[in-house]
């Protein structure tokens, strides 16, 4: 009867062993899936805007501060094409030329003094320009770092729930031969 008991206990086990794999395999080929529509997603549309970093030694880098310009050197001539780039970019190159604009400010501070001034010429262009560049650099940080980094994470899960499913399926097997 103990005999009996164990084979049981060991079917049951292979059983949810072979269900473990298959929701291992659904999750990691889903989440695959998800990494490659994210990163081809974000590629297609940063390469689309034909953005590209300055080439190294112009004097767009070579006005940043040094950090920036060791960042934006990396990528320095290339087409911004992922959600790395775009990070850099706009937090070492736009960010940077933004805060030239008016002082620091941001274009919130900027605009409430544009409309309280509204014939100020100045005022109103470094309020266009300040829109302009934090609306660029919020798209590339929220639609190009983002769903970049997201599809990365869900690269690296994809691997995992992979990785974890063939040890599963190699645990089935020894299962199974014990059960015979």
């Amino acid at each position: 009867m103990a005999k009996s008991n164990r084979k049981t206990i060991d079917t049951v086990f292979v059983l949810l062993g072979v269900a473990m794999t298959a929701v291992l395999l659904v999750v990691g080929s889903l989440a695959w899936v998800a990494a490659d529509f994210a990163k081809s997603t974000v590629k297609n549309e940063l390469s689309s805007q034909k953005i590209y970093f300055p080439e190294k030694g112009s004097s767009a880098i070579t006005s940043l501060p040094e950090n920036d310009q060791v960042q934006v050197n990396k990528y320095a001539g290339q087409q911004l094409v992922n959600g790395d780039q775009a990070k850099v970019f706009a937090n070492n190159f736009i960010a940077v030329h933004l805060s030239e604009v008016a002082g620091g400010q941001t274009y919130s501070e900027v605009s409430a003094k544009a409309q309280a001034n509204p014939t100020d010429a100045k005022l109103q262009g470094q309020a266009n320009t300040l829109f302009k560049g934090e609306t660029l650099r919020g798209m590339l940080l929220g639609n190009g770092y983002a769903y970049w980094t997201f599809g990365k994470i869900a690269q690296y899960v994809s691997v995992a729930a992979l990785a974890g499913a063939a040890v599963m399926a190699v645990l089935v097997l020894m299962g199974l031969r014990r059960i015979k």
